[in-house]
């Protein structure tokens, strides 16, 4: 019974404190409000933490309030300091306004009316400076956004240990944005007509945009085809690709970061065109319990091999137990288009793609065949490293595995219409996986009993190359006409299209060539490879240069060893010619891009 006499007490209690202010002081001023508030939160009491109803209260009120002084502008600015865990305060002479924190502060500027002149951001060991873009926010009173805007310059700053700590990693932090903007700038031979694609996809350290007002530097490593195809015939411009933050991390163990930078003034390069970088001595670097991080937007499903290669390359062990490996088609699923979709990763699961001129594709992926070792992986938020020279081998991985995503990702579609509900399909495929980065789609044709199989290779993120093997039927140029295609839109059902309506141009009017070589039996082709991992593998007679001893046939390496730089993309430097290549990748036009012509793509692009 005595506990139920005290329920009732503890009940009022909690409820909330707007309707009795608001009763209370019905004819006082907001002004006067707002200050009883502050001066009950800022009265000592036992319990340390902050009394929550009543910073919900003052939050309401100062939302509420149309800020139009100097006293209600310094109010909004303390509330927001407060909610990030920043200090705040006035200055003696009360026009300017600090938001501080251990690595930086923030000078507001303030006008006796409460306008705001001027927004300075001043980083550890370094002059304030003028900051646009959080002046015009605080000028236009959208508080939200530099509530948000703060709250990321907090969140570059989150560095670990004590404040000697701090520093030595920004400092180590600093010294790597300079070297990777040095290696950005080093001369290389072009690959694409169109600079800033080729900056992204073939840059050494893809296309760097340096670090400003506290926002650390940004990384654009890999693009899709198609969003650069449809970039360029809209806006003529290029966006929308997979970006990477250069920023710092705390370590369990601790790690040789750098204190000074590693790239001579001017920069001594190698063979390959690569920089030489200088050694870490004891003076110029510093054992600190950090790494820096490649923070991935958005993060990227990536497989257990590639992890393991970039753990190689970096010398530092991802832990197990922070990865959930799932086969990668499952990943691509919960991650990218389909993310919101009912969709579930278990038997079969069928996408219809729909094409331009009402050409409709069917995609059927086994979740048994793709749940294999080989082609499990992981969605990875960050990657750790400890030197510069690992960035560009690390975007190359980075980029490789993008590649396989797009390509995968290319036969996922949201379309509602299924085949069973009587939708008329143009051709029916399925995907399966196979060895070495190499995936398969078997399809059968109109008027054919029979099935055909496409093999894909994807070697690089700049080398893909197919291998189209049909009964009954031989051209020795469609290989190389398919893997044009594929290279130059990185679609599958693209390249689907472009086959049945090669191979249907070409059934009537038959190649009149007699020395063809005999057809490949089909019979050896119908199992995927990887269906016997132990048995001998049959890829080299499909793709002579998935073989090691075959390195160059196809133009195609060997697995590369794991270095400090990586070599993969070193190949363009061997020449010091530096002349764009106008179409790195011409096709020929059968209608494949039909629907971009129409559109106002540019015919050069096709």
């Amino acid at each position: 019974m005595e506990s139920a006499r005290n329920s009732g007490p503890l009940i009022m209690k909690t409820k909330t404190f707007t309707p009795d202010l608001k009763s209370k002081y019905a004819a006082k001023s907001w002004n006067e409000t707002i200050q009883l508030v502050r001066r009950c939160m800022d009265k000592t009491r036992s319990d340390s933490r902050v009394c929550e109803p009543i910073a919900k209260c003052l939050q309401k009120i100062n939302e509420a309030l149309n800020v139009s002084s100097l006293t209600a502008m310094v109010s909004r600015l303390e509330m927001i300091a407060k909610q990030k865990g920043l200090g705040s305060h006035l200055s003696p002479t009360e026009t300017v306004c600090y938001l501080t924190a251990d690595m930086f502060y923030i000078e507001v500027v303030l006008l006796p009316g409460g306008e705001v002149e001027d927004v300075r951001v001043a980083h550890h060991g370094e002059a304030p400076v003028s900051s646009p873009s959080f002046l015009q926010l605080l000028r236009m009173k959208k508080f939200q956004e530099f509530s948000l805007k703060l709250e990321d310059l907090v969140w570059f700053y989150n560095i670990p240990g004590e404040s000697n700590i701090k520093i030595k990693i920004y400092t180590a932090l600093r010294h790597l944005e300079n070297d990777l903007l040095k290696i950005s700038h080093l001369p290389r031979s072009l690959r694409e007509s169109d600079l800033h694609v080729d900056l992204i996809l073939n840059g050494r350290i893809g296309n760097v945009q340096p670090g400003q007002e506290g926002t650390p530097m940004k990384i654009e490593y890999y693009i899709s085809r198609l969003d650069i195809l449809r970039g360029l015939s809209s806006t003529g411009e290029v966006s929308g690709g997979q970006v990477a933050l250069a920023t710092v991390g705390s370590s369990d163990t601790s790690h040789r970061l750098q204190m000074e930078s590693l790239i001579s003034s001017p920069p001594q390069v190698d063979f390959y065109g690569f920089p030489l970088f200088q050694p870490l001595s004891e003076s110029g670097s510093a054992l600190l319990p950090a790494t820096f991080l490649l923070k991935l937007q958005p993060p990227l499903p990536v497989l257990a091999s590639f992890i393991e290669k970039m753990c190689k390359i970096t010398d530092v062990v991802v832990p197990e137990q922070l990865l959930q490996v799932e086969p990668l088609p499952q990943l691509l699923m919960k991650t990218g288009t389909l993310q919101n979709s009912k969709r579930t990763w278990t038997g079969d699961v069928q996408f219809v793609v729909p094409l331009p001129a009402s050409e409709y594709h069917s995609y059927v992926f086994s979740a048994a065949e793709w749940n294999h070792d080989s082609w499990n992986g992981a969605l990875i938020h960050t990657v750790p490293f400890t030197h510069p020279g690992h960035v560009p081998a690390l975007l190359d991985t980075l980029r490789h595995q993008s590649a396989i995503n797009v390509l995968l990702a290319s036969c996922f579609s949201n379309h509602k219409h299924h085949i069973g509900a009587g939708l008329p399909c143009d051709l029916k495929c399925e995907v399966l996986p196979e060895l070495d980065h190499c995936l398969s789609v078997t399809f059968s044709l109109e008027d054919s009993d029979h099935l055909a199989v496409l093999f894909v290779m994807v070697a690089d993120s700049r080398q893909v190359s197919c291998r189209l093997l049909m009964p009954d039927f031989v051209d020795h140029k469609l290989d190389d006409y398919v893997s044009r295609v594929l290279m130059r839109c990185m679609s599958i059902p693209i390249t689907m299209r472009a086959i049945r309506r090669n191979v249907a141009s070409m059934k009537v009017h038959p190649s009149p060539d007699p020395s063809c070589p005999p057809v490949v039996e089909s019979t050896s082709l119908t199992t995927p490879v990887h269906r016997d991992v132990s048995g001998p593998n049959i890829m080299p007679a499909l793709y002579p240069s998935a073989s090691h001893e075959a390195d160059g046939k196809n133009g195609l390496p060997s697995s590369a060893g794991y270095n400090v730089m990586s070599v993969g993309s070193a190949q363009a430097a061997n020449n010091a010619n530096t002349d764009a290549v106008a179409n790195p990748s011409p096709c020929a036009s059968l209608g494949v891009y039909s629907h971009w012509v129409s559109g106002g793509v540019p015919a050069e692009l096709l």
